[in-house]
């Protein structure tokens, strides 16, 4: 093993440096095979010393150490401590077997790490001492209440061992009986619970079947009614709330805290979420360079993860110890390239809604007062500019853009409410289209 990583080190050398392998020499390696470094004070090519060979661990030529779009857990996740309080103080209650004061549910636009949270918060119930069950749902893998029933209930062989009561430390046992009228599926979540505490982690509850989604809020509601230890966490766009309100289980609305709105990340997480992984793996980014990379990001979480993987891949190609701001203007195109596709694809999304006129009157609204937020009636009167006459349409016009995370109202505001932009330079390139 020490000769392949040997020669593999020499590979990598002779790619970085423009040579061939024979004319490298001197070439030491230290370590194990999974983090073996090559030594860069010996090795020479075309006898002469180099000082641009890259030396950490063989292992870092390929690794990706940001990650954008896929919802895999940032190597930073900054900005949503919050959000996280929220969600270790429910695991606290299932992990003491009793359910939550409330469910929960995640809304922003895409691209703001919904998905990212809800990963965490399952590592954190995996890690938990207790654990806690947290199966992952997707509306695709629940096409009716029959599939929603097997991938909640317990397996029929555990079924038939679970106790029907459970005790919960000086309070006693509480028990679980079927009261008359319960449903198949608050029954099967209920057994569930018996064996272990339960969340249940649904991903893009937005396009999840109306009537899947009423048997599972209304389980909900019975099951926690019977202090089994549950909790439902949902993550979707801001049409999440709309389509909740199309199940008709108003009960859903009352979480207080736990409807949390996930949006961009302030100038200070955003800095932190490039940063540190950099710091992490022993490379500097220089204070106008990151200024510059956060300003053109936006402090779009998305964004942020382009440009990080683009810079890291630059330090690789280069083996720079710090990145500088000639190293963001040379990946500049490459990012630039992402994002206009990104913005392309989000643009034709507005056309085949027919909300092109809506966004363009929008975007005049936002990018005319440099302002990120605007009062409902500056929205309505700026949608009535487009042509739209009717109040009703114009409120219509007004959610679909909601819906897709164009204009967004995140939750628990203080009165009066503010419609915030979903990513403002999105909006500029809805202006360059619709000319």
């Amino acid at each position: 093993m020490t000769r392949l990583d040997h020669s593999r080190a020499l590979a990598d050398l002779a790619a970085k440096t423009g040579t061939a392998v024979t004319d490298i020499s001197g070439l030491a390696i230290w370590g194990k095979s999974a983090t073996g470094t090559a030594d860069r004070r010996h090795p020479a090519h075309d006898q002469r010393r180099s000082s641009r060979i890259y030396c950490g661990p063989m292992a870092s030529y390929a690794q990706r150490v940001f990650t954008a779009g896929d919802g895999t857990e940032p190597p930073a996740l900054t900005g949503r401590t919050s959000e996280q309080a929220v969600l270790s103080r429910c695991l606290d209650d299932l992990r003491g077997n009793s359910a939550p004061p409330h469910n929960v549910v995640l809304v922003g636009p895409r691209g703001n790490g919904k998905t990212v949270l809800l990963r965490w918060f399952q590592h954190a119930c995996a890690q938990s001492k207790p654990a806690v069950d947290a199966p992952w749902l997707t509306p695709s893998t629940l096409p009716n209440q029959r599939a929603l029933l097997g991938a909640l209930a317990p397996r029929r062989r555990l079924a038939k061992l679970l106790p029907r009561k459970v005790g919960i430390g000086s309070i006693g046992s509480v028990e679980w009986a079927s009261p008359n009228g319960r449903s198949d599926l608050a029954e099967a979540v209920a057994s569930r619970c018996r064996r272990r505490p339960l969340a249940v982690l649904l991903d893009e509850a937005h396009m999840l079947d109306l009537d899947v989604g009423t048997a599972l809020l209304n389980a909900s509601q019975e099951v926690r009614g019977a202090r089994a230890p549950f909790l439902l966490v949902l993550a979707g766009t801001p049409g999440l709330p709309a389509h909740l309100d199309g199940m008709n289980a108003s009960f859903w609305s009352r979480l207080g805290e736990g409807e949390l709105g996930i949006g961009r990340l302030s100038e200070e997480a955003a800095r932190k979420a490039l940063a540190d992984p950099l710091h992490a793996h022993d490379v500097d980014i220089d204070a106008d360079a990151l200024k510059q990379v956060v300003a053109q990001s936006q402090c779009y979480p998305y964004f942020i993860q382009l440009w990080g993987d683009a810079l890291w891949q630059r330090h690789l190609a280069l083996g720079a110890t710090t990145i500088a701001a000639e190293h963001v203007e040379a990946v500049q195109r490459t990012v630039a390239a992402q994002v206009a596709n990104y913005h392309q694809r989000r643009f034709a999304e507005l056309e085949s809604e027919g909300l092109v006129s809506a966004a363009t009157a929008l975007a005049h609204l936002f990018i005319e007062r440099n302002a990120d937020t605007a009062s409902s009636q500056e929205v309505d009167a700026a949608l009535a500019t487009s042509g739209i006459d009717d109040a009703g349409e114009r409120y219509a016009q007004r959610e679909a853009l909601n819906r897709l995370g164009y204009v967004w109202r995140p939750p628990n505001q203080q009165a009066p409410f503010r419609w915030h932009v979903g990513i403002p330079s999105l909006m500029t390139h809805v202006l360059k289209e619709a000319g």
